[in-house]
C-alpha cells in the first residue's frame, strides 16, 4: 500500500507493529482460519459455513486443518480465527481452548435471527449484542435468517447482508477487515501509568473542564453516548466465564461508547521542503524529521510529544464530573502516559479507553497538519489554533445526522469512507486517523477553502469529528 508517510515510520511514531496490514489484501494474506467442529448443527448452518469457506479459499485465506491450529497441549496456536457455528455446552466452548485471551479472536454463528427489534432503543440493542456475546464467550456473532445474514461486534456495530449465504465480495468488505485485528483494550505493559499526577486544579484544566461540561449537557438528549452496559447486568454460563469477561476487559465495570477529547495547546515549527522523495527503505527518526507527502511533493515533519485530556473509560460521557472523569494521555515517541486528577479515589481506578491510541494519532496528526500548513499556506489559521487553543476531538457510534454541512463549510474535510471497517482500538483504526488526516489536508489545498479540521467517518463503527472548534461548539452543530 503506498501512503503518504513511510509506514516503518509509522508503526515507530504510534508504537504500532510495521507489519500492520491496512489493506484488505493484506489482511486476507495474514489470516488464518480454524473451522471449530459444531456440537450440533442445521442445514441452514452447514450451507453458510460451506460457503463461507468457499469465500475464504477464493480470497487467499488460509484455512487450518486441526493439526495446524491446536497445539499439543490442546490450545488454539496464538494469532488465528476461530469459527465455532451452532451451540455448545459449557464444557466445548472455543474460549476453553485460548491459551491468551487476547491472542485469537473467535467467531460465533447462530441460525436464528439476530436479537434486535424494530424500534428498540440504542441501549437496548446494545445490551443485547453484547449479552449474547457474553453467554457464547464470542468477540463476533453471526446470526443466520431466511433472506440476510447479520454480523453483531463488541463495539456495537451491526451489519446486514442480503441472501442466505454469504458472497466472496461481502466477506471481504465487511468480515475480514474485523477478524484482520481483535478488539482489546490498552494493556497495561504498554503504557506508563501515573495516578494522581493530573495538575486538575490548574486554570487551563478548570477551562477544558468547563468545555467538557457544557458538551457532555448538550449530548445530554442524544441516546448515542448515553449507552453504557454495566459488566454486573450481563448473563454468564458460570462464575468462571464472569471472571474472563472481567479480565478480557481489564476489570472495567463494563462498556460505554465514545469520547471526547481536548488536545492541549500546542505550536508546531514549520514543515521542511524536500527536494526529492526519500530512498526507498530508508530509517527515518524524529530528530531528522519524518517525510511525508502532499499533492506529489515532500516534506519533512518534526514528530513533537502530544499531551490530551479525554474521557476516562467507562464513564457516563453526558453526565461528566471533571475532577473524576478526565484523565491525560500523552504519546511521546509511540510511548504512552497515561495520568488521572489528584482527586480520582483509588478505590476505583480509572482506565484508558479502548480508543487512546486512536485519540492519540487524531493530536499527532493535527501536529503534522500544523507544521505543513505553515509552510504551504502560512495565512491559515489552523496553526495559530492549535497553539493557542488546541483541538477538540467527538467520538460517538453513529453519523451525523445534523451539523455535518455546517462543519463542512467551517472548513471540516470528510475522509474515511471507503476504508476497511475495522473495529476501534485496532493498530489501523490509528493509522487510518493519522492518514486520512493529510487525505483531508489535500482536499483542502485542492478547494483552497482553508483547512480547520477533520470528519473522520469510521465504517461499521462511528465518526470521529477533530479540529478548531471546541467541544460544546461541536456539540451544538451536532445536536441541531
Amino acid at each position: 500500500m503506498e501512503t503518504p508517510i513511510n509506514l516503518t515510520a509509522l508503526s515507530s511514531l504510534l508504537g504500532i507493529p510495521g507489519s500492520t496490514p491496512l489493506t484488505t489484501r493484506e489482511m486476507n494474506e495474514r489470516l488464518q482460519v480454524y473451522l471449530y467442529p459444531p456440537s450440533k448443527t442445521s442445514g441452514r448452518l452447514q450451507c453458510f459455513v460451506s460457503s463461507l469457506s468457499q469465500a475464504f479459499r477464493v480470497l487467499g485465506v488460509r484455512l487450518l486443518s486441526r493439526k495446524e491450529a491446536i497445539r499439543e497441549d490442546g490450545t488454539f496456536r496464538p494469532g488465528i480465527v476461530v469459527i465455532a457455528p451452532g451451540d455448545y455446552p459449557d464444557d466445548e466452548l472455543a474460549i476453553n481452548r485460548v491459551s491468551a485471551l487476547y491472542n485469537t479472536i473467535i467467531v460465533g454463528i447462530h441460525d436464528m435471527p439476530a436479537p434486535l427489534h424494530a424500534g428498540s432503543s440504542t441501549q437496548n440493542k446494545l445490551d443485547a449484542i453484547v449479552s449474547r456475546l457474553a453467554w457464547d464467550m464470542v468477540h463476533i456473532s453471526i446470526y443466520l435468517d431466511d433472506d440476510r445474514w447479520t454480523v453483531c461486534t463488541m463495539n456495537g456495530g451491526v451489519v446486514e447482508l442480503p441472501g442466505p449465504c454469504p458472497l466472496p465480495s461481502d466477506i471481504q468488505a465487511t468480515l475480514v477487515p474485523k477478524l484482520a485485528a481483535q478488539v482489546v483494550p490498552p494493556r497495561p505493559s504498554d503504557i506508563n501509568f501515573l495516578p494522581g499526577t493530573l495538575a486538575s486544579t490548574s486554570a487551563i484544566f478548570s477551562s477544558i473542564a468547563d468545555d467538557f461540561t457544557a458538551c457532555a449537557r448538550l449530548w445530554r438528549d442524544n441516546d448515542y453516548l448515553l449507552t453504557h452496559t454495566s459488566r454486573e447486568s450481563l448473563h454468564y454460563r458460570s462464575a468462571f466465564y464472569r471472571k474472563v469477561v472481567a479480565r478480557y476487559l481489564d476489570q472495567r465495570s463494563g462498556m460505554s461508547y465514545g469520547f471526547f477529547a481536548r488536545q492541549l495547546p500546542q505550536a508546531v515549527p514549520p514543515a521542511i521542503p524536500c527536494e526529492t522523495a526519500p530512498a526507498p527503505g530508508l530509517t527515518e527518526t524524529p530528530d531528522d524529521g519524518i517525510a511525508v507527502r502532499v499533492l506529489d511533493s515532500w516534506y519533512r515533519v518534526k514528530p513533537a510529544a502530544v499531551i490530551v485530556i479525554t474521557t476516562r473509560s467507562g464513564c457516563r460521557k453526558t453526565q461528566l464530573d471533571p475532577a473524576t472523569d478526565l484523565v491525560s494521555i500523552t504519546l511521546d515517541n509511540g510511548r504512552i502516559t497515561f495520568r488521572t486528577g489528584s482527586e480520582h479515589p483509588d478505590s476505583s481506578p480509572a482506565r484508558p479507553s479502548f480508543d487512546t491510541l486512536t485519540i492519540l494519532a487524531h493530536a499527532l496528526g493535527n501536529t503534522f497538519i500544523a507544521s505543513l500548513l505553515k509552510t504551504l499556506r502560512p495565512s491559515w489559521n489552523f496553526p495559530g489554533d492549535l497553539a493557542s487553543k488546541g483541538a477538540s476531538m467527538t467520538h460517538w457510534h453513529g453519523y451525523p445526522q445534523h451539523g455535518q454541512h455546517e462543519l463542512i463549510s467551517e472548513g471540516y474535510f470528510t475522509h474515511g469512507e471507503h476504508n476497511p471497517p475495522v473495529s476501534c482500538s485496532t493498530p489501523q483504526s490509528a493509522a487510518y486517523s493519522l492518514l486520512g488526516k493529510l487525505e483531508a489536508l489535500e482536499a483542502s489545498l485542492k478547494t483552497g477553502r482553508p483547512y480547520r479540521g477533520d470528519i473522520h467517518i469510521e465504517p461499521h463503527h462511528g465518526t470521529n469529528i477533530v479540529g478548531s472548534l471546541d467541544l460544546a461548539q461541536t456539540a451544538r452543530l451536532l445536536n441541531g
